[in-house]
C-alpha cells in the first residue's frame, strides 16, 4: 500500500525556515544530525565573530523566551463569519478577530513577503492599556482563556502597572515577537509605520533597530496630536505630540514624497522654456565660511549693483551666477534696494515630488474623535487615530494596488483611510485588520450602545464607512465611472478559533486519560461541529493561499470540488471518494489536490490508485 502524505496543518515553522536559509548560505556548517557547528560558522565568516569582547546590545527580562514564542507554530485556524461580512465572495478586504500574535503566525504561509505597508498603533504602555499576559506561553489556549479577561487565579488581564516591577519588559515582551513576525510579511520594498509616545519611544526604536536593522530606519515623525495646549498638565508642560517610527524592510524601500505645488509655476512672460517660479538667490553661509559666495552682481540692463547679505551670501558661485545672468534666469528688481531672484523652470525639476516632512501638524487626535462621533453619534472610542493622518502615511507607503496590514486595528481607522484614499485616487488597495476582541467597559457608551468588544466597534465602523461612500455614490454618479475598476466596498470577517482538525499535541500531560484522548484522534480527527466552509478555509490558509483567494464550487464526477485560484488547487471534502472523481480531478491538471483522508473509507486500493494517478501527472497530493 502507498501511504498518502498528510498535509501540514500548523503555521509556518519560523525556526526551520531560518535554519534552511542558513543551510543554503553555509551548508558546510551543518554536522551529523543537522546540528549547527558555530565554531565552523565563525571560521567561514573569517573570524568576524569575537566572543571575547563585550558588544553593544539590548537585553531585558524575558527576551530569550520571546524567541520560543516566535518559534512555536500555531495550530489554530481562522473561520469565516459571513453574517458579519459585506460582499464576502468578491471582496479582498479582511477583518480578523483574534490575538494578533497567533494571527500573525497563521498569516506567515499565505502572506510572506506580500504586504506593502504596515501601520500599527499599539498600546502605549501608559499603565491603563490592555496588556497581554506575561507568561511566555502564549498560545491559542491562552487566548481563549484571556478573552474572558480572567486568568486561572481570577486576576484580570487588563493593565500593566509600574507596581508590577517589570513595567517596560512586559511591554517589550509583547511587542518583540509581533514585530519579528510582521517583518516576515513585508515585501522587499515594504515599509512599517508605528505610532508611539514619549513613554516607550526609545525602547520601541531600539526594538525596531534590532528587528528591522538600524540601516533600515527611515525617520522619526513628530505628529502634533494636540491642537491646543493641555491646561490640566500636572507638570506645567503640555505634551502636544506623539511619534511615528518608520522602517523599511530593506534598502529597496522608499517613501513616495509629496507632490510639488504646481500652482506656483506660471509663464507670464511667455518664456519659451515653459512655466517657471521665482525663488530666493540667497545661500546659508557667512563670508567667513564661504568667501566665494560673497560678491557683487550687476543688472546688465539698468546697471544696478547688488551685494548679498553678509550672513548668507548667494546660492551659487560667481561663474554659475554669470551663466544664469547670461541666459536670462535672474530676475532683477526695478529698484536698487530690491533683491534679485532666480527663475526656476518646471522643466528643470528632477522630480515631481518633494520630501515628506518629519513634522505633521495639520490633523489632530480631536479629528479622530469627531470622526467617531459623526459615524456613531457618540463617544464610543477614545483616542482613535484620525483617518486623515493614516491616509497621509498610505500615500507615502502604499501603492495603488498595495496590501495594507494593521494588527492593532482598534476602531479600524486604517480601513477607513484605505477606503477614502481608494475613492480619491481610484486605487485598489486592500486592507487586513486584526483586532483582539477586548471587552468594552460596562459603563462605557460603547457597551451601552451594544458594542461588547473593541472588535465589534471596528467592524461596525467599516460597515458605516461603506454605507457612507455608497450614499455619496448615489449623489455623485461619476464616483465609479470610467474604465477603472469599481471600488471594493466590502470586507470578509474571520475569527481565530481552534483547528477544525484534532491535532496531536505533544505538550499535553502524559497521563492515561490524556494519552487516550490523543489516540482517539486517529479514529475521528475532524471536529463534528466544523462546517465545510470552515474546513475549506483552514486548508486554503495552511496551503499558503491568501484568504481573499477566488474559490469556485464545481461538480466533477457527481462530486463537489472546490477550485482555488482558477484551478491551481482542488480541494475535495467529500466523505465518499470514488475512482471517477479522483480521475476527473487529475484530468484538470491542477498543481495540488487535497482530499479528506476519511473520504477513502479505509479503501487502501483506492488510496494507492489516487497517489499513483496524481504522481503520473506531477500533481502534489495531500490528505487531511
Amino acid at each position: 500500500m502507498v501511504e498518502t502524505e498528510k498535509m501540514d496543518l500548523t503555521s509556518a515553522n519560523i525556526a526551520d525556515e531560518q535554519r534552511q536559509k542558513l543551510k543554503e548560505l553555509f551548508p558546510e556548517i551543518f554536522t551529523e544530525g543537522a546540528k549547527i557547528d558555530f565554531e565552523r560558522l565563525k571560521l567561514t565568516l573569517g573570524e568576524m565573530v569575537d566572543p571575547g569582547k563585550e558588544r553593544f546590545g539590548m537585553n531585558w527580562p524575558g527576551k530569550a523566551d520571546c524567541f520560543k514564542i516566535i518559534q512555536q507554530p500555531s495550530i489554530a485556524t481562522l473561520t469565516p463569519s459571513r453574517e458579519e461580512s459585506i460582499a464576502f465572495d468578491t471582496t479582498e478586504n479582511l477583518f480578523i478577530e483574534g490575538d494578533n500574535l497567533e494571527v500573525l503566525k497563521l498569516l506567515q504561509k499565505s502572506y510572506f513577503g506580500k504586504i506593502k505597508m504596515i501601520y500599527i498603533d499599539p498600546p502605549y504602555n501608559t499603565g491603563n492599556d490592555f496588556i497581554y499576559p506575561d507568561n511566555y506561553s502564549e498560545s491559542l489556549d491562552t487566548y481563549l482563556r484571556y478573552t474572558g479577561q480572567i486568568d486561572d487565579e481570577g486576576r484580570k488581564y487588563s493593565t500593566n502597572t509600574e507596581a508590577d516591577g517589570r513595567f517596560h519588559s512586559k511591554w517589550m515582551n509583547m511587542m518583540y515577537p509581533r514585530l519579528f513576525l510582521a517583518r516576515n510579511l513585508l515585501k522587499e520594498d515594504g515599509v512599517i509605520f508605528t505610532s508611539i509616545d514619549d513613554k516607550e519611544v526609545n525602547n520601541l526604536r531600539a526594538l525596531m533597530n534590532e528587528v528591522f536593522g538600524e540601516d533600515n530606519f527611515v525617520a522619526q515623525i513628530t505628529w502634533k496630536s494636540r491642537k491646543y495646549p493641555d491646561a490640566r498638565a500636572k507638570t506645567g508642560v503640555s505634551t502636544d505630540h506623539e511619534y511615528i517610527l518608520i522602517y523599511n524592510r530593506s534598502d529597496f524601500g522608499r517613501l513616495r514624497g509629496i507632490e510639488r505645488d504646481e500652482t506656483k509655476f506660471s509663464n507670464p512672460d511667455n518664456d519659451r522654456r515653459g512655466p517657471w517660479m521665482s525663488r530666493s538667490l540667497l545661500g546659508l553661509a557667512t563670508k567667513q565660511q564661504r568667501p566665494n559666495l560673497h560678491y557683487a552682481i550687476k543688472d546688465p540692463e539698468k546697471g544696478n549693483i547688488f551685494e548679498p547679505p553678509a550672513d548668507t551670501g548667494w546660492r551659487y558661485a560667481k561663474d554659475r551666477m554669470e551663466e544664469l545672468i547670461a541666459t536670462n534666469c535672474i530676475l532683477f528688481p526695478s529698484k536698487p534696494d530690491g533683491r534679485p531672484r532666480e527663475k526656476k523652470f518646471r522643466s528643470d525639476m528632477q522630480s515631481e515630488m518633494i520630501a515628506f516632512p518629519t513634522i505633521v501638524d495639520d490633523t489632530f487626535t480631536a479629528d479622530g474623535t469627531v470622526e467617531i462621533r459623526n459615524l456613531f453619534g457618540g463617544e464610543l472610542f477614545d483616542f482613535s487615530k484620525p483617518s486623515n493622518l493614516i491616509k497621509k502615511l498610505l500615500v507615502q507607503g502604499a501603492d495603488k494596488d498595495a496590501v495594507v496590514l494593521d494588527f492593532f486595528s482598534g476602531s479600524s481607522s486604517t480601513a477607513h483611510a484605505t477606503f477614502d484614499l481608494n475613492k480619491e485616487d481610484r486605487g485598489s488597495r486592500k486592507f487586513i485588520m486584526v483586532q483582539l476582541p477586548e471587552p468594552t467597559d460596562e459603563n462605557s457608551e460603547a457597551y451601552k450602545a451594544g458594542f461588547k468588544t473593541i472588535a465589534d466597534i471596528g467592524k461596525e465602523r467599516i460597515r458605516r464607512v461603506i454605507k457612507k461612500i455608497q450614499a455619496e455614490h448615489e449623489e455623485k454618479k461619476d464616483l465609479f465611472s470610467g474604465n477603472k475598476p469599481a471600488l471594493d466596498l466590502g470586507f470578509k470577517v474571520f475569527k481565530l478559533q481552534p483547528s477544525n482538525f484534532k491535532l496531536w499535541d505533544g505538550e499535553v500531560a502524559k497521563d492515561k486519560d490524556s494519552i487516550e484522548r490523543q489516540l482517539a484522534l486517529f479514529v475521528e480527527h475532524i471536529n463534528p461541529k466544523s462546517s465545510q466552509e470552515d474546513i475549506l478555509y483552514e486548508i486554503l490558509l495552511k496551503s499558503g493561499f491568501p484568504l481573499s483567494t477566488k474559490i469556485e464550487k464545481i461538480k466533477l464526477a457527481k462530486k463537489t470540488v472546490f477550485s482555488l485560484a482558477d484551478g491551481s488547487m482542488f480541494i475535495c471534502l467529500e466523505k465518499e471518494l470514488t475512482p471517477e472523481v479522483i480521475k476527473a480531478m487529475a484530468e484538470q491538471k491542477p498543481i495540488r489536490v487535497v482530499c479528506l483522508d476519511e473520504g477513502f473509507k479505509a479503501n487502501d486500493q483506492l488510496k494507492t490508485n489516487a497517489v499513483q494517478i496524481m504522481k503520473t501527472r506531477n500533481i502534489t497530493f495531500r490528505t487531511v
